[in-house]
């Protein structure tokens, strides 16, 4: 037996956005209805890239960086380690991976106290840039948080630049509130869109009972 953990936000006007940016929220609008009259209900979306659970690219932060459609379904689709940084007030740095007994080819998920936060928190708990470097040596595949940014007050993005520049997987805004450290099968599928720097993904992880 197995359970299915959905690690993505829920799309919707009212969820939390970075920096509680009105431009990031989405806008669901209603262009027919049964009410109306019409056959059929449609809705329109204006969605932000970044918005909710997303696959950052290295053309967000690098000039002459790769678009969304460069990476394929492949590296988002694997074992995954869901790693408890709960203790990590401010940032999660290299001292605090070490312990975790991180290897090579690891998909690595921050669960962070930004698992219990329902609104977006300005000081959300981020990844370090000495962090960064420690899974950039490992090895990884990729990595992920549960914040809506894998950095904050970074002069430069050193972070996201260094992770891009290695070709390590960047997701952002996962929900592992309820999940348990521990492995996990996961399939991340961003939107297939192309020449952007991110797309907004459904996430889910699968595990024993």
């Amino acid at each position: 037996m197995f359970r299915i953990y959905d690690i993505s936000m829920t799309i919707e006007p009212a969820m939390p956005v970075y920096k509680n940016k009105e431009s990031k929220m989405p806008k669901i609008t209603n262009v027919a209805c049964h009410e109306g009259g019409e056959a059929v209900y449609q809705s329109r979306l204006d969605l932000d890239a970044h918005a909710g659970t997303h696959v950052d690219a290295p053309l967000h932060m690098l000039k002459d960086g790769d678009a969304i459609e460069t990476i394929g379904l492949e590296p988002l689709v694997g074992m995954a380690r869901v790693a408890d940084l709960t203790h990590c007030a401010e940032a999660v740095t290299r001292d605090d991976l070490e312990p975790l007994g991180l290897q090579r080819n690891d998909w690595v998920l921050m669960k962070t106290r930004n698992s219990y936060a329902d609104a977006f928190e300005p000081d959300f708990a981020y990844l370090r840039e000495d962090g960064a470097q420690y899974l950039i040596e490992l090895g990884v595949r990729g990595i992920g948080t549960d914040a809506l940014g894998i950095e904050r007050g970074q002069i430069g993005y050193p972070t996201h630049r260094a992770l891009f520049r290695n070709n390590i997987v960047v997701v952002e805004g996962l929900r592992l509130r309820d999940v348990a450290t521990g492995s996990y099968f996961m399939v991340v599928a961003p939107l297939k869109l192309a020449g952007v720097e991110a797309a907004p993904a459904r996430g889910f992880l699968i595990g024993g009972i």
